[in-house]
């Protein structure tokens, strides 16, 4: 199920679905990286509203440091 880190850390969960080409990609940029599926996914997402809230973006990037 979900990860202990996850739940330590209070992160909300979300179910995604992907057609299935989106998902082959997504393994492989995740498998050439060495990270999880969720870790692209998290990262695409937020560039993706940085992109669109720029000053939203940039403080999601400083709560996690």
């Amino acid at each position: 199920m979900g990860s202990k880190k996850a739940k330590a850390a209070g992160m909300p969960r979300a179910s995604v679905s992907f057609p299935p080409e989106l998902y082959r990609t997504l393994e492989e940029l995740a498998k050439k990286k060495k990270v999880s599926i969720a870790w692209v996914v998290r990262e695409a997402a937020e560039q993706y509203v940085s992109a669109e809230w720029p000053l939203l973006g940039n403080s999601l990037s400083r709560e996690e440091k």
